[in-house]
């Protein structure tokens, strides 16, 4: 699957595990992007947080039993599946 991708960044790199912010922006960091350029896409609300806190806009996934968690920012996108979730950004990308 590694193939399907540009690049890849992880945690490893930075030796921090998410939330943690250092994840977050070691990808503004790698794309020489400013923070609040990168969206991450979600179906855990503490890795949504963790983006948002680091700066980053966030998407929410919102499996069955999933909602956002009330003590972070709350991601600008929430859809029920992922085909929603792209639905919203390509919208939100097109305006």
């Amino acid at each position: 699957m590694r193939e399907q991708f540009d690049d890849v960044v992880s945690a490893d790199a930075v030796k921090r595990l998410k939330p943690a912010p250092e994840p977050y922006l070691a990808v503004a960091r790698a794309f020489d992007v400013d923070p609040a350029e990168v969206r991450l896409v979600a179906a855990h609300s503490w890795d949504a947080s963790g983006a948002l806190a680091a700066g980053c806009k966030a998407a929410f996934v919102a499996r069955p039993g999933m909602v956002p968690s009330p003590l972070g920012g709350r991601p600008d996108i929430v859809g029920a599946d992922i085909s929603e979730v792209v639905d919203q950004i390509m919208t939100m990308d097109i305006e």
